[in-house]
């Protein structure tokens, strides 16, 4: 085995409890990565280089695990593991999810459901913790972990996040860090402000596999050094489809996967990214928050839409309906029918595009959800198919109790658990305290 501990070395949590060092799995710019068995279960130990095992080092990761901060999103510090230096425990990262960077390279492959997915979590998460008053400070392709079956998400090297405001080493990845904290403008330091910039190039990456500031101006560079990237990214930066500065678009025959990927996205999508690299690049105030990004990446990925002809799926907003071509094969996208839901106290529409397997989940019926879940259990509805009848939709309950619907020829009835309701445009179910209606929408 090699790294700075050999195998079956003992260490010592901050609380005296005993940690066996079991294998090396990697390391990184501060330290290496272990497997360590702690209390009778397999677990991952962060074991600082010399150099990076400094005192404010150590009295971050102590907050950190005091904190206790509970989300499964992230392999939060669990404990402080002292030896011949130091170091901290945190869950052990599954074999199933993979870097974005084997994204980024096409390594691995994720439908277009399953992307935006892994976007809202991501997202949901960073809210999460800024909620908290806690800066991640480093957000990057190499601190996300996604699944590719499920769009589940994990956030590691958790340990350099810290109280907003409060000053520690690490600034960031140049590529993801705010153009100020790059320039090194006077007062700037990372933050909740600065993270919603890496968070917008993060998404724009996943979305679009391409950086969102990279276009003719990178493709004129011959040395990529680290003056270069402060111009690209700090001193000069520009969006690559900027509305009002076209010196920085992406270049045919070299940039194409960002024209193709662009082309494709929704209009709800693009604005926002327009938003977030034109005004968000000077004034910190104008970034996109988190909530923003939830909202418009929900909407999105309820109204993903299989091409008829090719069964590729397609990102569409409720305004394009009728209006999309196909991204693969250019067939016009017919549009299906659509449940919309309505909360109550305060209403809120969701418009949800009908396919067989298509889910209404409980983050549906409420205004504000403060997490989507789409596992199956979380699950009130399922679109499903005729069991006889090839081609013939329902809606079926997947709830404890009985519907109240209202049929479209205004006859009224339940809907046991179980059973479903066809799907039929002008019906009308009664979901708790919110109201879905089956509609046709206006094919455009």
């Amino acid at each position: 085995m090699t790294g700075m501990l050999t195998r079956d070395a003992q260490l010592t949590t901050g609380s005296g409890e005993e940690v066996t060092v079991v294998a090396f799995i990697g390391d990184g710019g501060q330290g290496e990565v272990y497997q360590v068995r702690h209390r009778g279960a397999i677990r991952a130990l962060k074991w600082y280089f010399p150099a990076s095992a400094t005192d404010v080092q150590q009295a971050i990761v102590e907050d950190l695990v005091a904190r206790k901060f509970g989300d499964d999103r992230f392999l939060w510090p669990l404990a402080v593991v002292t030896g011949d230096g130091f170091g901290y425990l945190m869950k052990l990262r599954p074999p199933n999810f993979a870097g974005l960077p084997s994204l980024f390279r096409r390594e691995v492959r994720i439908k277009s459901r399953e992307l935006v997915t892994a976007c809202i979590h991501l997202v949901e998460a960073y809210r999460a913790l800024h909620s908290q008053g806690i800066a991640y400070r480093d957000i990057s392709q190499g601190n996300v972990f996604f699944d590719p079956a499920t769009g589940d998400i994990l956030v590691c090297d958790n340990d350099n996040a810290v109280i907003d405001g409060r000053q520690a080493g690490i600034a960031g990845t140049m590529a993801f860090m705010a153009p100020e904290l790059v320039r090194a403008d006077p007062g700037a330091i990372p933050s909740t402000q600065t993270d919603l910039h890496s968070l917008a190039v993060l998404l724009f990456m996943m979305l679009m596999n391409h950086h969102p500031l990279e276009g003719a101006r990178e493709y004129r560079i011959r040395l990529f050094d680290a003056s270069a990237q402060a111009q690209l990214y700090g001193r000069e930066p520009i969006f690559v489809f900027d509305p009002a500065d076209d010196s920085n678009r992406p270049v045919r025959g070299y940039h194409d996967t960002v024209l193709a990927t662009w082309a494709a996205a929704p209009r709800s999508l693009r604005e926002l990214f327009i938003t977030a690299f034109t005004g968000g690049l000077r004034e910190p105030g104008l970034r996109i928050r988190e909530g923003q990004w939830r909202d418009a990446l929900s909407a999105v990925r309820d109204m993903i839409i299989a091409c008829q002809r090719c069964a590729r799926q397609n990102m569409t907003d409720p305004a394009e309906l009728g209006r999309r071509c196909c991204w693969l094969c250019g067939t016009r996208l017919n549009p299906p029918p659509v449940i919309q839901v309505t909360t109550a106290n305060p209403p809120r529409t969701r418009t949800i595009a009908v396919a067989p397997g298509v889910r209404v989940f409980s983050h549906h019926l409420t205004p504000d959800p403060p997490r989507h879940d789409f596992t199956a259990p979380n699950a009130v509805a399922i679109v499903a198919e005729h069991p006889r009848v090839p081609g013939r939709l329902g809606l079926k309950n997947l709830t404890g109790g009985a519907w109240t619907v209202r049929r479209p020829d205004g006859s009224s009835g339940e809907i046991p658990p179980g059973r479903s309701i066809e799907i039929s445009p002008g019906a009308r179910i009664q979901l708790g305290a919110a109201v879905a209606v089956i509609r046709r929408p206006d094919p455009g």
